[in-house]
């Protein structure tokens, strides 16, 4: 089992806080510590496209069931079989597109809408032919059981049209959306490390499978027996291939093949090339992906996804919709603006305070890093005398002398992160997440811990309202890693009514 060194015995905390484990050294030193460095941009295209081409595969789906309803009403009045039933042009309509509907729905209960291909995309046929059955079964029980009356040839008919129209339909799509991949759209740059069997069939289901969104730019592996070798694509005439690079895999050499995905193919990897190869991925801030294997640690954030049988594990960063983020960043703004406002008097009174009772400016301001390890200037009232060290140990009890009398008050009470709420109108906090931490702690960061920069930092969270606050952070990540991968709106909410409750309790 992998164990990720922390480094952090004995680590110096924040005097000013009570956050355990302090934050991250400048962004130039420690570089890129998110899950990826694409640009938002290129992430809202990635998945526009991904979505789009979904999308366009059920429409499709559905458009090319209706039209095979048409087409077969039309051959049955050309042909002029059975006794004739002629049917008006709307419920000819209204009858395609219920047919549609639920062909559209049979092909998802089938598994039609995975994103991988089969070999020689022979499931793909199967599951068109079984919707295509089943839907035609369904009509003729509903014709023999209920009052509602129709041609039975008409539906012969349509389940004949129905799979051919379809699978020509995909062919289509998929020829489409593989030119768009070859040309860069919607598609990574994914680099593959391990070539045996299993590297060839993830090198051949990427390829074959658009609609993953991954293209396979580079296959490396360590074995000097491998090196050289050819992966193939399984297909029915000549296919891609890619010749086996020789490793280490780097994080330079991920930067100059502008990988943005790693996909560890090798079961049998031992657990020290795994975390080095995890360790230059995040360098190179691609994200990673690998078959599942027993040197992995099951504190890892892990998601699972079927690759036409070949099973593998993400890294899984918690996925948001646009809604959320942007409701979120409307709600800090607007809350952050109307406690300012509200607070103004108090905050004036709590900055003479400081300022009259000890010697020394009212407020401390501290570098901390945020989202993806970005520094920033965090607000806060001081609470300690200024000749305290400005890096220590956070001191465990209030009693400790290098605390001021209104700095007590101020802690127990979390008055003195009241000034946050600037850094919540800058942007760079938010009023619920992770607590964010000094730069020469987070330099130390395991790739676990590092997961806590994958979202803005809070002035509160469920850490923060907890018993184990009084502990190091790193001992508790726990917290932070379950509010990154359930969090929401709501969630949100809650955690500001706990909050207030908790503070409410220390007054």
């Amino acid at each position: 089992m992998i164990t990720s060194p922390n480094g952090l015995n004995g680590a110096v905390v924040d005097p000013e806080g009570r956050s355990g484990l302090s934050d991250f050294a400048t962004a130039s030193t420690v570089g890129v510590v998110g899950p990826t460095d694409l640009s938002s941009l290129r992430k809202s295209a990635i998945r526009l496209c991904s979505k789009a081409i979904g999308t366009l595969d059920v429409g499709a789906d559905f458009v090319g069931a209706a039209l095979a309803v048409f087409m077969a009403y039309s051959l049955y009045c050309g042909l002029h079989v059975g006794k004739l039933a002629r049917y008006s042009s709307s419920k000819v309509a209204v009858a395609a597109a219920l047919v549609g509907l639920f062909y559209v729905l049979m092909l998802k209960a089938n598994g039609a809408y995975t994103r991988a291909m089969s070999l020689l995309r022979v499931r793909e046929t199967e599951r068109v032919i079984a919707a295509s059955s089943e839907l035609c079964l369904l009509a003729f029980a509903v014709s023999f059981w209920t009052d509602i009356l129709f041609s039975r040839y008409i539906v012969l008919f349509s389940a004949i049209a129905i799979p051919l129209i379809v699978l020509t339909e995909k062919q289509i799509l998929d020829r489409l959306a593989r030119s768009l991949y070859i040309h860069g759209y919607g598609a990574r740059r994914t680099v593959i490390y391990g070539a045996g069997f299993s590297g060839n069939r993830a090198f051949s289901v990427l390829t074959r499978s658009p609609k993953l969104g991954l293209d396979p730019v580079a296959v490396v592996d360590d074995d000097v027996h491998e090196i050289g070798k050819q992966v193939r694509e399984s297909a029915y005439t000549s296919s891609r291939s890619m010749e086996v690079l020789g490793g280490p895999l780097t994080a330079e050499k991920l930067r100059e093949w502008s990988a943005e995905a790693v996909i560890i193919s090798s079961p049998s990897i031992s657990a020290e090339k795994f975390e080095e190869i995890s360790v230059e991925t995040a360098r190179a801030g691609a994200t990673l992906s690998f078959v599942p294997h027993d040197t992995v640690t099951s504190d890892r954030s892990l998601s699972y996804w079927d690759a036409d049988g070949l099973i593998f594990a993400s890294v899984d960063e918690r996925k948001t919709g646009n809604i959320y983020e942007y409701a979120k960043q409307g709600f800090d703004f607007t809350v952050a603006l109307l406690l300012l406002v509200i607070l103004s008097p108090a905050l004036l009174v709590i900055a003479c305070l400081v300022s009259l009772t000890s010697q020394g400016p009212a407020f401390f301001v501290q570098d901390r890093v945020g989202r993806n390890g970005r520094l920033f200037r965090m607000y806060k009232f001081r609470t300690m005398r200024t000749d305290a060290p400005q890096y220590a140990h956070s001191p465990i009890s209030g009693q400790d002398p290098r605390i001021t009398k209104v700095g007590a008050f101020l802690r127990r009470t979390s008055f003195d992160e009241l000034p946050q709420l600037f850094n919540v109108l800058k942007g760079n906090m938010s009023l619920v997440g992770p607590r964010p931490e000094m730069p020469f702690i987070v330099k130390l960061y395991s790739e676990l811990q590092r997961q806590r920069l994958w979202v803005k930092p809070g002035i509160t969270g469920l850490w923060q309202i907890s018993a184990d606050r009084a502990h190091l952070i790193h001992e508790n990540i726990q917290y932070d890693l379950y509010y990154i991968r359930h969090r929401s709106f709501f969630m949100d909410l809650a955690i500001l009514l706990h909050t207030f409750a908790f503070a409410m309790r220390g007054i």
